[in-house]
């Protein structure tokens, strides 16, 4: 798993790492990582490729000015934009001089345009940076929260326009480093080169795009538990309940699905569908559906009823269902049940028009498990007076409040427990937004619930599985929601 933290213990253990290294070494490595990530995105050959550096004061700027000189050497045109002359850190503005590197005052008076005259020989810009390779932002780090400065924020929005790759040094600008939370501009990276640890909002946000963890060699490590965790392939197989020689269809989990009705009978297809595909022992289906279900999953056992469905040990309840009486009372029957429950779509608008429902369940004594897996909208229904665009502290918040396991779905889908702990999904791809990709998803948690998996876990992995699979999808040029079952081993 990939550890995030709080900038607090991040800036602790910075401090105290920094107090035991040699003077310079560690903005020396930092300046080392973000130039070696920068040659892999430029194209070949690298003499005369254009970067502009964006600059910002302090570490963050010294750590982007220090890359600029390595990049000169390497025969990299390379610009520094400083919004802040009077705080660009000195040495590293030393050593980019020095290298041969451009320097131009992006502060007041006048737009950054005004300058295009000083820095035409090197490249052009005209309302976006074009002719650049390469835009590296440094213009704040992770102890900056925002809103930015009007300079900054200036060149941050200049970035939103720029057809080149942008890179960012430890965090995008404009970004919190909690949470991922904006407030004004931000950059929106392709890769983000951060040192030692994330914090989480590097998880959270979509901003930070692909995420390359540098170990600069100090240490001590944070102190504490890891305020959150993104997994990986390698936890997902680990984690991921796989049938023994001594299991059976009961032992290896059963799980039901309540799914369907008469105006989306593809979502009971899809949700039963996905949880067939994670191999738990055996699949119930309860709902309308049964003959299209059966023509699909022939080793499906249907039911009408989910009173009539016989054992199970997890149920899914929700997708395309319908909110009618009739929808309510088979809810009804499935929440009442002692085993894990997880509620979706139509099950999740149905908790938002009688709020009494859940807390029926999650209030009893020893109450099985319950996972609500909401988009933003269900979210909004459910708990109107949490802001899912906040969305690691709403989910965290949500899941206090109803007791239960929240995955609030999203690019980067958070995951919260009651518990406090927190895990934000950080693989996936636009492909799966579209209709039904949340029925799959469902289905994957579910089994992995029949399987035995804590409901937080389960989340989290079916969340990666989810976007693994979406990723494959896209790559095989594959697409609908169905795709995905094929592409989930």
């Amino acid at each position: 798993m990939i550890p995030a933290f709080t900038v607090s213990q991040l800036r602790a253990a910075e401090q105290t790492a920094l107090a035991a290294a040699p003077d310079g070494m560690p903005m020396q490595r930092a300046a080392r990582a973000v130039a070696t990530v920068a040659i892999s995105r430029l194209p070949r050959p690298l003499p005369g490729r254009r970067v502009l550096l964006l600059v910002g004061s302090g570490n963050n700027g010294g750590d982007a000015l220090f890359a600029g000189a390595l990049l000169r050497r390497r025969g990299v045109a390379v610009t520094a934009l400083l919004a802040d002359p009077a705080k660009a850190h000195p040495a590293g503005l030393g050593a980019f001089r020095r290298a041969g590197g451009r320097v131009v005052d992006a502060a007041e008076p006048g737009p950054v345009a005004t300058f295009a005259g000083v820095i035409e020989d090197t490249f052009t810009f005209g309302g976006d940076f074009v002719g650049v390779d390469l835009v590296i932002d440094g213009l704040v780090g992770i102890g900056a929260r925002p809103p930015l400065r009007p300079a900054a924020a200036r060149l941050a929005r200049l970035t939103g326009n720029s057809r080149a790759e942008v890179l960012a040094v430890d965090l995008p600008s404009g970004i919190d480093p909690d949470t991922g939370d904006e407030d004004g501009p931000a950059v929106s990276a392709a890769v983000t080169v951060t040192f030692g640890a994330p914090s989480t909002g590097l998880l959270a946000s979509e901003r930070t795009g692909e995420l390359v963890i540098a170990d600069l060699g100090l240490a001590p490590e944070p102190e504490g538990l890891p305020d959150a965790w993104a997994m990986d392939d390698a936890d997902v197989e680990t984690l991921r309940p796989r049938p023994g020689s001594g299991d059976d269809k009961y032992s290896g989990g059963v799980t039901g699905v309540l799914a369907g009705s008469a105006r989306y009978p593809g979502a009971a297809v899809l949700a039963t569908g996905a949880a067939v595909r994670l191999r738990p022992g055996l699949v119930r289906y309860a709902g309308p559906q049964a003959e299209g279900v059966l023509a699909r999953w022939p080793e499906v056992v249907a039911a009408a009823e989910p009173a009539d469905a016989g054992r199970v040990q997890a149920w899914l309840a929700g997708p395309g269902m319908g909110t009618d009486g009739r929808a309510l009372s088979r809810l009804l029957t499935v929440l009442e049940q002692d085993v894990p429950v997880l509620v979706d779509a139509d099950g999740l608008t149905l908790l938002a028009e009688h709020p009494t429902l859940l807390p029926m369940r999650t209030g009893r004594d020893q109450a099985p498990p319950t996972v609500l897996t909401p988009h933003a909208g269900e979210f909004a229904r459910l708990w109107p007076d949490l802001d899912p665009t906040r969305r690691v502290a709403a989910a965290r918040a949500a899941a206090r409040a109803a007791d239960a396991v929240v995955l609030l779905k999203g690019h980067r889908t958070v995951i919260a427990a009651p518990d406090g702990r927190t895990a934000v999904n950080v693989n996936g791809t636009a492909w799966l937004a579209s209709a039904g990709s949340g029925d799959v998803l469902s289905g994957v948690i579910s089994s992995l619930l029949a399987a035995g998996l804590d409901p937080f876990l389960a989340a989290a992995v079916g969340a990666r599985l989810h976007g693994r699979a979406g990723e494959r999808a896209e790559r095989a040029g594959i697409a609908g929601a169905q795709a995905l079952w094929d592409q989930l081993n």
